[in-house]
């Protein structure tokens, strides 16, 4: 898994938890925690798939 992409989940991981423990304490500021989580989640996505296609490039060129 890239680099980028593993940044990427443990942002992921730790605004989930900030989210939640704004919502616990009653907090609408977990709404921005929510919407960062749905960003770094997709950059995670995109680079696992970008380093999956390299690959796969790499394998019918090589």
């Amino acid at each position: 898994m890239p680099r980028l992409a593993l940044y990427a989940l443990a942002v992921c991981v730790l605004a989930t938890a900030a989210a939640v423990v704004s919502f616990v304490e009653g907090s609408w500021l977990g709404i921005v925690w929510i919407l960062l989580v749905g960003v770094s989640s997709n950059m995670a996505w995109y680079y696992v798939r970008k380093q999956r296609d390299e690959q796969r490039d790499d394998a019918v060129s090589g």
